[in-house]
């Protein structure tokens, strides 16, 4: 499966985003129908998990603060007070799935945005590049 996050294509990879070392978005598709399924854990600024996704479902949400819509080619996760989007994602292509907005924190307290241009964690940013990840996961941070 290959993966854009913001402006970056990471090809061939086993549908995990690592974010500072940590399984942080786990990607699939369901066999039977070709549906999007995510797994994801958002953390607030002090590493406690306030929401987590489970095969797009979620199963976790601290005080009902996040609501969940979802096609079988897209996902939107969002916080209701804010209207903040978390997480976007949508299927392009049976092969491809596109990261394309997002803004949470990762395990270790620190903000991880994505663009449709790129993806930063504080400093840290990347644009426009491509990797072949031959089978492995997709490391930020």
């Amino acid at each position: 499966m290959d993966v854009e996050v913001g402006s970056n294509l990471y090809r061939n990879t086993d549908g995990t985003i690592e974010v500072e070392g940590i399984p942080q978005i786990q990607i699939a598709l369901k066999p039977a129908t070709g549906a999007l399924l995510v797994n994801f854990a958002l953390f607030d600024a002090n590493g406690k998990v306030t929401a987590k996704l489970n095969d797009s479902t979620l199963m976790i949400n601290e005080k009902r603060a996040y609501e969940v819509s979802r096609t079988p080619k897209s996902l939107l996760l969002t916080h209701l007070a804010s209207e903040a989007v978390i997480l976007k994602m949508e299927l392009k292509t049976p092969d491809l799935v596109a990261f394309t907005k997002g803004s949470f924190h990762t395990i270790k307290g620190h903000l991880f945005e994505v663009s449709p241009t790129e993806w930063k964690i504080d400093k840290l940013r990347a644009t426009g590049t491509t990797q072949d990840l031959k089978g492995g996961s997709v490391v930020l941070g």
